[in-house]
Parts: C-alpha cells; structure tokens; sequence
C-alpha cells in the first residue's frame, strides 16, 4: 500500500471524471505518493494548516499507471511516484483529515 494526499475537492472531480490526475503530473510528470512511515511526515511538511483534506489508500498491485520509488535528498529517502493517471479501482480507502 502506499498513500496519497489530495483536498476532498479534488477527490470529488475524480469521482466525476472516473479517474484521479494530482496537478503535480503535468508539471513533473509523476504524482507524489507516500509509505505508510512517511505519510505523517508529509503531512507536517507540506499540508501543515490545511484544511479539506484526504488521504487515499492505494493498492500498488492494481495501478494502471507506472509506479517508481525516487529519492528525495530533501529528506534522504525514496519515495513511491505513479506516473500517470490514478485509475480509481485501484483506491481502497478514503479517509478524511483533521
């Protein structure tokens, strides 16, 4: 499993559109992702202050799309990016965060 976090408003044009694209795809080519070690990380570094926020539980063996781990000398760790479209069968669970 790995994790990512998006608004509730972005998840729901998702749901509309049948599949999930971060911003991050087109201007980086791949869309963040996190462990499960590295989600709380994330959070405070990141999202810290933000509200309307989800966190989506992705099943790695269902993507569609390429998933590739690549190191971050920010934080000296490699971290999950799928390149492409996230293809929303492949989401276990949404949860909202506080």
């Amino acid at each position: 499993m790995i994790y990512h976090i998006t608004t509730n408003e972005q998840w729901q044009l998702a749901l509309q559109q049948n599949f999930y694209e971060a911003e991050s795809v087109a201007t980086e080519g791949f869309m963040h992702c996190s462990t499960g070690q590295q989600v709380s990380g994330v959070l405070h570094r990141y999202f810290k202050d933000k509200a309307g926020l989800v966190k989506l539980t992705i099943d790695t063996t269902k993507l569609l799309s390429g998933l590739q781990y690549d190191y971050s000398p920010s934080v000296n760790e490699l971290f999950p990016h799928i390149y492409g479209r996230l293809n929303l069968d492949a989401v276990l669970h949404v949860e909202a965060l506080q």
